[in-house]
């Protein structure tokens, strides 16, 4: 393949459409006698609601109805459970089905109207009243009543040893043992929750918000009690998600509800401060490591237990120690997770879960554990790098994990640190040095693409995958062009429908890994069947090949053999009278499990993905104000399929990481369980004032085991490890070591 273009840093292909506003987003599609809701939340943490009365507001011109669990349509109980199949986010809480309330900020009433602002007014002229019940709030007070599950998330374990951890941790000569906890972290994409529905006749169209076009339209079939045929999911454009929009929440079901009762198209989209209660969230964890090790520093024992909270209509567990079981080499090691049910609306996937979280305590255990050995933080972890996965046994499909370390530590300049904490100034401000192990798992799951090439030359590309923001669009785009040696111009990708073949959801950074396969496929079926074609044509310059010979090339297809013998594309299917040649391909690898009739490549090996997180702090003595100066990465992911997206992907990730460790916190009345930093005015996100200088750096060394692609995944990898370098830079500059996220100046002042 001549000049390839997967890999080079090209603009993003709908950049234009975005930044003229072309773009459209759920709630943007225009619709004939269009109707607007606004959804109405619970005010008290538990009980029942005693009356509503809509008397008041259904008197206002212009207002349809008010939706509530007196006048809802029954809904099925959702099948199945994991996110590509489509997951309800709170299986025991039905939308507006029941009069019982669960936490505070629950949907419990949709107001309907012909314009935004009138359906804002009715909700407003809604009187409920409810009977409250005792609400169990808070973690640190049950945490006696916490249960400890066997599994998670598709059937994850979330009780894990190998050998004795607590003989060898009492055994070691070096010991640490601490607690670090974090609170309640909220997604808060851009583009809020949002659903347009219409029905027609007995058939639904829903303009959606999702990371899982396929599972979210199953989903809705499945609770509405449709075929499937009778229903179509679109989602051209998100405006991010980072987890939230993995799973359905009631928007959407809720916006079909609407439809079917005014007749009318609805459009539900969530306010800002209804994100922090019914869209998901992650879990508040407190998790207690401790590491046993010799006096050069090897690992004798990890222990790494966790508690995390859920709400009472479902149960997901923030997996806290999922990195630490693989990242490290050591004998002994015992994972626990335990869980505490609490009135509050259902925590999810949030970028990286378990492994945003569960990094910050061990990489800060870490670095505790290198100060009291006074090694190196980065001696530290090369003496007890694993060159196979510790827990699984086998050896990783691809790790430059060495060579991340070495490429960060010189573009920090950490040759120049002082080891001493408190002893480096640059002008007044107090200087620190900070680092981290990331990891993620590499995912792969099954695709399907179809390739459309046209008479005219151009081609066309169809998934029912989604590009969620990363830039799928973009890279989807390279790949195709190269199977098909077409200029990116020519070809077209199309997503977001669930009219097209079944592509994976954008759940686990596995977008990449599964459907750039699919299309790759597709493309080449489709050049292999022109060259059956060419062959076979006693008109073209390929007549009497071996088919086998025939590959794409400049717009066309050639014999490798005889590269002056060929003919364009466009040349062969206008003598042939075709409009079209289009080719279905599936691949059906899955790393998540590999067991079940996989290749062999995929049985026998590990996925992960690896990266070193460099950090450098500038801390005011006198304020105890933090200032992130220099923040490098450098990223071992495979093969990268487009460099500028790929830095954007590890940079975002990175600013996730930063925020998360000094500033982002969602703050819980303790008497109302109601959030009261429900606000980006209250809720502190980075912003440009915040930025430091970035450094992102890449391995690209192609993982040939996961995928002919040699791609892994890169949407999560880059909050891994970022808040601990954060911790362990402030420690550094400081000489204080803060355990309790965020580090705010208050605690550093302490």
């Amino acid at each position: 393949m001549n000049n390839e273009i997967t890999g080079k840093p090209i603009d993003r292909v709908d950049g234009r459409l975005k930044i003229t506003g072309g773009a459209q987003y759920a709630a943007e599609f225009p619709m004939k006698d269009l109707a607007y809701g606004v959804a109405i939340t619970a005010t008290i943490a538990k009980g029942h609601i005693a009356s509503i009365d809509t008397r008041a507001a259904e008197k206002i011109p212009g207002v349809f109805g008010v939706l509530s669990y007196k006048n809802s349509m029954s809904l099925h109980f959702p099948q199945g459970g994991d996110p590509g199949s489509g997951k309800y986010a709170e299986k025991d809480l039905l939308p507006l089905q029941s009069d019982r309330i669960f936490y505070d900020g629950q949907m419990i009433a949709v107001a309907i109207a012909d314009t935004f602002e009138k359906a804002e007014y009715a909700a407003s002229l809604v009187a409920i009243t409810y009977e409250p019940e005792t609400a169990v709030l808070e973690i640190e007070p049950n945490a006696s009543n916490a249960r400890q599950p066997k599994t998670g998330l598709g059937n994850q374990p979330m009780q894990t040893k190998r050998g004795d951890a607590s003989t060898a941790l009492a055994n070691a000569p070096v010991t640490i043992d601490y607690t670090y906890t974090t609170p309640v972290y909220h997604h808060n994409a851009m583009e809020p929750h949002a659903t347009t529905a219409q029905w027609t006749g007995d058939e639904l169209l829903i303009y959606d918000s999702t990371q899982s076009v396929y599972g979210s339209h199953s989903l809705m079939a499945n609770m509405l009690g449709l075929e499937p045929e009778k229903v179509r999911l679109i989602a051209l454009y998100i405006g991010g998600g980072f987890g939230s929009k993995g799973f359905s929440w009631p928007n959407t079901v809720v916006a079909a509800m609407a439809s079917k009762l005014v007749g009318k198209p609805v459009q539900l989209a969530l306010a800002r401060q209804q994100m922090f209660t019914t869209a998901g969230r992650r879990s508040q964890t407190i998790q207690n490591v401790s590491l046993g090790a010799d006096r050069d520093g090897k690992l004798l024992s990890i222990r790494h237990a966790s508690i995390v909270e859920t709400s009472f209509v479902d149960e997901f567990i923030e997996p806290c120690g999922v990195a630490t079981t693989m990242l490290y080499a050591c004998p002994n090691l015992e994972v626990t997770h335990k869980v505490v049910n609490l009135n509050r609306g259902t925590p999810c996937p949030m970028r990286a879960p378990g492994e945003s979280v569960g990094t910050y305590a061990l990489e800060a255990a870490m670095d505790e554990l290198a100060v009291k050995l006074q090694m190196d933080p980065i001696a530290l972890r090369l003496a007890n790098y694993a060159d196979e996965d510790p827990q699984k046994k086998k050896p990783f499909s691809s790790k430059n994990l060495r060579e991340c370390y070495e490429q960060g530590a010189a573009a920090i300049g950490w040759k120049d640190r002082n080891v001493q904490p408190a002893s480096m100034r640059q002008g007044r401000y107090l200087v620190g040095y900070g680092m981290a192990t990331a990891t993620y798992p590499a995912n792969r799951s099954a695709s399907t693409a179809r390739a459309i090439l046209f008479a005219d030359g151009r081609a066309e590309i169809e998934c029912c995958t989604q590009d969620i923001g990363t830039g799928t669009y973009t890279i989807m785009t390279q790949i195709a062009a190269d199977a098909l040696s077409l200029p990116i111009t020519k070809v077209k990708v199309k997503l977001g429908d669930s009219d097209f073949p079944k592509g994976a959801n954008s759940g686990g950074s596995q977008v990449s890994a599964s459907v750039g396969p699919a299309i790759r496929a597709a493309a080449i079926d489709v050049v292999g069947k022109l060259a059956k074609l060419a062959v076979q044509d006693t008109g073209s310059p390929l007549h009497g090949l071996d088919e086998k010979t025939i590959q794409a090339n400049n717009s066309g297809i050639y014999s490798s053999a005889e590269p002056q013998r060929g003919e364009s594309f466009q040349a062969l299917l206008s003598r042939l009278r075709l409009d079209r040649i289009d080719a279905l391909a599936t691949t059906n690898v899955s790393t998540r499990a590999p067991e079940a009739g996989q290749p062999e490549a995929i049985r026998n090996y590990s996925f992960h993905s690896w990266g070193a997180q460099f950090i450098r702090v500038l801390v005011d003595p006198d304020l105890y104000t933090v200032k992130i100066d220099k923040a490098v990465s450098v990223m071992d992911i495979g093969k990268v399929l487009n460099q500028k997206t790929a830095t954007n992907q590890i940079m975002g990730g990175m600013i996730f990481g930063i925020g998360m460790a000094l500033m982002e916190s969602s703050v819980y009345d303790p008497a109302r369980g109601r959030v009261v930093t429900r606000d980006l005015a209250n809720y502190l996100v980075p912003v440009h004032a915040d930025m430091p200088v970035f450094d992102i750096r890449f391995i690209d060394r192609p993982d040939v085991l996961i995928s002919p692609i040699g791609a892994r995944g890169i949407g999560e990898i880059g909050i891994t490890g970022t808040a601990a370098a954060v911790a362990n830079a402030i420690y550094h500059a400081t000489g204080k070591r803060v355990r309790d996220l965020p580090i705010s100046l208050e605690k550093l002042m302490d």
